[in-house]
């Protein structure tokens, strides 16, 4: 990639976002960061900071001006206009940040599938060349437990022994810098996930082992995180969530080796990312 081949990254006030931003930094390349509103920590020094809606086409083509390579994110809202304006601002490829639940779920019974797929679905017909990347579960959705382990040592939940393949978002960001920067990636979908299955206990331990504090996990009756959840998210959803966790006790989530494969090491483990977030659930 040359030298002022100027990267466009979307959702860059989120945490995949906000990492690919200081990843491309830190490999010199020149970063316009877009976000729907000012981010609450300052980005590097350096980077320019272009405030848009990804669902309004007015305000995101001054934002894709001059782009060589466009971060994709797909907004809650809805599909964007954004990998057609890309194409049309002359950019030459892009990365999607997807998820694998397009593989696994219906887009006619899964919201969240849905909105994955039609955004899969506008990079392809927008013909801009694209990389898919098809994270399994986040690790930051351990963030979910921080105010109860802020308040106390024990935090509840259904199904202790449920499985899951927690990646870092540090692995997702630095996979999107590759295609980004690096011509050869278009027309690929990465499945990736973190480098083992670990059920919610272990990870409830790899927390107490990054704050030094004495946590653990006490099952919680599926009936009582439903109303709970149901309270925050649709009943459906919150339905489907607690029958994956059910099916993942017997079943876990398979892992993928791609990230290891194109990154040449090991994807980084939930201590990892413990660790590096272990401020957030202290109190």
């Amino acid at each position: 990639h040359g030298a002022g081949a100027m990267i466009v990254v979307t959702g860059a006030a989120g945490r995949v976002g906000r990492t690919l931003v200081e990843v491309l930094t830190h490999a010199g390349a020149p970063v316009r960061a877009v976000c729907r509103r000012a981010p609450d920590r300052p980005l590097p020094s350096g980077v320019e900071t272009v405030q848009a809606d990804l669902t309004d086409a007015a305000s995101l083509r001054p934002a894709l001006r001059g782009a060589e390579a466009v971060f994709l994110f797909t907004p809650v809202g809805g599909v964007s206009p954004l990998a057609a304006l890309a194409r049309e601002a002359g950019a030459k490829r892009g990365v999607l940040l997807s998820s694998i639940v397009t593989q696994k779920a219906s887009a006619e019974t899964n919201p969240i599938a849905a909105r994955h797929a039609a955004a899969e679905q506008a990079l392809h017909v927008s013909g801009l060349p694209g990389t898919l990347l098809r994270p399994d579960t986040f690790a930051a959705n351990a963030l979910e437990w921080a105010a109860a382990l802020r308040a106390g040592d024990v935090v509840r939940a259904p199904y202790p022994l449920a499985t899951r393949c927690p990646i870092h978002e540090r692995d997702i960001a630095e996979l999107a810098a590759l295609a980004l920067l690096h011509p050869g990636h278009e027309g690929q979908a990465y499945w990736i996930t973190g480098p083992r299955t670990l059920t919610q206990v272990e990870q409830v331990q790899a927390l107490a082992r990054a704050t030094g504090r004495p946590l653990r996990i006490e099952e919680q009756d599926p009936a009582e995180a439903l109303a709970l959840m149901s309270a925050r998210m649709p009943a459906a959803a919150a339905q489907r969530l607690l029958d994956y966790l059910r099916r993942s006790v017997e079943q876990p989530s398979p892992i993928s080796p791609q990230l290891t494969r194109l990154l040449g090491r090991p994807a980084l483990s939930f201590q990892d990312w413990a660790n590096d977030h272990r401020a957030d659930f202290l109190a």
